[in-house]
């Protein structure tokens, strides 16, 4: 379970994570809008998992379903559910994702469930007692602290081609400062400072650009 609040890299996280495991010897589904009924989430991952069949019962979803994650034990393969935004996920499809788990084999699940959300997610799994005890790994992405920030500045700058730190270190202090540490708004806010900071013929970013882009309510 990955959590996380709004801008802290959850999706990005997320998708390196795909990237990394797309190939053989794995079969990911990815589920980015959980807000569905229960049976319109087993169609969900049935579909995400390749199942072309359109049965008319859930029972009969479930089959296929069980039947397909025995069918990539035995081709070797791992079966991984991503969910992504699950604060949003009902309680009716948390207990769904429930009997997913229940699928097993020689002690082994046969599907891997990795939810995504915001910190509300912890509270919402630890009041599910059968599901709570089936988390294995929780990790919680907390913002960046000032040396952090610091960092990831001076990376952004590097992966766009600038050698040059084209920030004053008290400007890195104020995004610290203004943003809070969550990379999404230091993004937003480094763009906009180096916009301005370009049409002013500014060759650094001073604080007093960071703090006029605030003061002017350019940043959300």
């Amino acid at each position: 379970m990955l959590s996380g609040e709004i801008g802290c890299g959850k999706t990005t996280l997320t998708r390196v994570f795909v990237q990394e495991l797309s190939a053989e010897p794995f079969e990911i589904g990815l589920l980015a809008n959980p807000k569905l009924g229960p049976l319109e989430f087993l169609q969900e991952v049935a579909y995400q998992l390749g199942i072309s069949d359109i049965p008319s019962t859930k029972a009969q979803w479930l089959r296929l379903l069980s039947d397909k994650l025995v069918e990539n034990v035995k081709a070797h393969k791992e079966t991984i559910l991503i969910i992504d935004e699950a604060q949003l996920v009902s309680d009716l499809v948390f207990d769904e994702i429930r009997l997913l788990l229940n699928f097993q084999s020689n002690d082994r699940f046969l599907i891997n469930v990795f939810l995504v959300g915001q910190p509300e997610l912890k509270g919402r799994v630890k009041g599910i007692e059968q599901l709570d005890q089936r988390i294995a790994i929780r990790y919680h992405i907390e913002p960046f602290n000032l040396e952090d920030t610091d960092h990831y500045i001076a990376f952004r700058q590097k992966k766009a081609g600038r050698n040059e730190n084209a920030f004053h270190p008290e400007a890195v202090e104020r995004i610290y400062e203004m943003t809070k540490g969550v990379p999404r708004k230091i993004n937003n806010l480094c763009d906009l400072s180096l916009l301005i900071g370009f049409s002013k013929n500014e060759r650094v970013v001073t604080p007093e650009i960071v703090e006029a882009i605030v003061r002017d309510g350019a940043l959300i």
